[in-house]
Parts: structure tokens; sequence; C-alpha cells
């Protein structure tokens, strides 16, 4: 009991790292796209929109790209606990986009 408790913490641990790294990445990677003034008399709703839907698509990449290598690294018994981990993180995803554009 006191192993499966420890090993919860660790990959809690890797699964903040791996939503922090994906963020900060991609929102260097995405600042240039979009405008940082939302209160201007020209349109800002395309770039700005533009880039929710980049940000998200290369999340999802991101993710994808996660769940498969993790998913090849751990026996098949816990496989089925890695779901938990993906839809914890499409519950972060939303999060992450009201930071992104504060």
């Amino acid at each position: 009991m006191e192993r499966s408790k420890l090993s919860f913490w660790v990959w809690l641990f890797y699964f903040i790292l791996f939503e922090v790294v994906v963020y900060l990445g991609l929102s260097y990677l995405l600042s240039g796209i979009g405008e940082s003034n939302q209160l201007q008399e020209e349109n800002t709703v395309v770039p700005n929109w533009v880039k929710a839907v980049v940000f998200i698509l290369l999340y999802l990449l991101c993710m994808l790209i996660a769940v498969m290598v993790v998913s090849n690294m751990v026996p098949n018994k816990y496989r089925p606990q890695l779901m938990r981990w993906v839809y914890l993180g499409l519950l972060g995803l939303p999060v992450m986009l009201i930071l992104l554009f504060n």
C-alpha cells in the first residue's frame, strides 16, 4: 500500500512537470501570434482565435505523444490507469488557455 501511494505522488510530479514544460514551451512558441492588447479598436478576435486553436492542437499532439511513450513503458496491467492522467490533462487545458491570454 505504501508503495502505491509513493508511486501516485511520483506520477503526479511527472504530470505537473509535463504540464508546466508543455505550457511554457507552447506559450513561447506561440508568443508572436495574437494580440496582447484586447481593448483596441482593431479586430483582435481572429488572431487570438488562431492562437487558441493552434495551442489546443499542439497540446493534444504533445499529450498523444506522451501517452504513446508512457503506455509503451508501463506494464499492461497499469495501462488503464493512464487514462486518469489524460482526463486530468484535458481538464487542465482550459486553465492553460486562460493563463495564455492573461
